[in-house]
């Protein structure tokens, strides 16, 4: 039997509810204390961190970012942001899988009517997990959708093949967008098991290897007309770009600070100095500790853009959220963003610098940081991001809006 044949969701297992900003970041550290242990041998074989993954549901980090009306934390993003950066330190691959799950919760905050988010929130704070039904297979780019949802005699059916789908095979409830007979954009959640609805394990990524971003393939699958949530249009001032994309800023702050980290306890501890510098250990070159001092600079500046980040979404009254508002949440978390980007690929990068040649051998897996940083800051090119930010505050040009923004 094969790893994915044993993925199936089945009822949620009780969970706590967390109220409180200390409970939460103390069941972070628990999820991260236990992924720590096997992480380079998960990466290694690509085994799934299934048992953090549960660990991190039973714990209730699941229903952080759900409303207090409906029963969840109703935490914080300051808090949000910790969490995803603390669990990412040691397992990006655990950060990323539950990351469209929160990026879901926010769209039916902005999108969803008060009975969805009754329904849809309840299984949340009841331990289920939504998974990303992810973008279309084969199209000219990510927002072009070719999925369909049509009317048949017997119902609502959802058909398509999509990839990139982060979170579906571990779900409960996985959530695709089609078009339907209106040729209008919406998003259908999908309790598993379901007829017609396949999760395809066959993610091959050299990075991020565990998070099961493959494939989903919908063959006339039902469903349910009240679990249906239309696409806003895209000029509607919304918040569900710049919350996802600062849960992606501090899972790639989580893999800069891991590879920092343990680049530092490497030097001390396995590298062997260069023959010029005249010292005795590696950490004493003093042309190195410069380098790591760089670089801590930079990851302090990037983790700070980031709890600003974090901050400002935290003062929005999403009642009197405006198209101005919106705007300014996106661009100061895409500073966030370029900075998050830039440090996880140098810190990753100058691991294997520092630690030098012994830092390649395959036992140490040091080489997980790079690829890590390297596969997930490839989500929303950091080009787009600095251009958003010029026009911006060049131009006062508003950023579009969808989730990479």
């Amino acid at each position: 039997m094969t790893q994915s044949q044993e993925l199936t969701p089945g009822a949620a297992p009780k969970v706590a509810v967390l109220t409180d900003e200390r409970q939460a970041l103390e069941a972070a550290r628990a999820v991260a204390e236990l992924a720590a242990k096997e992480a380079v041998s998960r990466d290694r074989a690509r085994i799934y961190p299934l048992e953090a993954l549960s660990l991190f549901s039973r714990l209730g980090l699941g229903s952080i970012s759900v409303p207090r009306e409906f029963g969840g934390g109703g935490l914080s993003y300051r808090t949000i942001t910790e969490v995803f950066r603390l669990i990412s330190s040691v397992d990006p691959s655990l950060g990323q899988i539950p990351q469209n799950h929160f990026g879901l919760i926010q769209y039916l905050r902005d999108e969803g009517t008060y009975g969805q988010q009754k329904s849809l929130f309840k299984a949340v704070v009841e331990g289920q997990r939504f998974g990303n039904g992810g973008p279309e297979k084969n199209t000219r780019h990510t927002r072009e959708v070719l999925a369909r949802l049509r009317q048949r005699p017997d119902g609502l059916r959802l058909s398509g093949e999509k990839f990139y789908s982060t979170g579906a095979l571990f779900a409960h409830i996985v959530v695709t967008t089609a078009v339907d007979d209106q040729g209008k954009a919406v998003l259908a959640f999908i309790p598993q098991p379901a007829d017609g609805l396949e999760v395809i394990d066959d993610w091959s990524g050299f990075g991020q290897r565990t998070t099961a971003s493959g494939t989903v393939r919908l063959n006339e699958v039902w469903v349910n007309p009240q679990w249906i949530v239309p696409v806003p249009a895209e000029d509607k001032p919304s918040l569900r770009g710049p919350v996802s994309q600062l849960i992606q800023a501090a899972i790639d702050a989580g893999i800069a600070r891991g590879a920092f980290d343990e680049a530092c306890e490497f030097i001390r501890t396995q590298s062997r100095p260069w023959v010029d510098a005249g010292v005795e250990r590696n950490a004493d070159d003093p042309h190195l500790q410069a380098d790591v001092g760089r670089v801590n600079v930079e990851l302090s500046a990037a983790e700070a853009l980031l709890r600003r980040a974090a901050a400002l979404l935290d003062g929005i009254d999403p009642t009197q959220l405006t198209a101005e508002i919106a705007a300014k949440a996106s661009i100061v978390v895409a500073e966030a963003k370029v900075l998050t980007t830039s440090v996880a690929l140098k810190a990753s990068e100058k691991l294997l610098e520092w630690g030098g040649s012994r830092a390649t051998l395959s036992q140490h897996g040091l080489d997980r940081h790079w690829r890590n940083a390297r596969t997930h800051t490839l989500h929303d090119p950091v080009r787009w991001k600095y251009y958003a930010i010029g026009n911006y505050y060049l131009n006062g040009v508003y950023p579009v809006r969808h989730a990479w923004i």
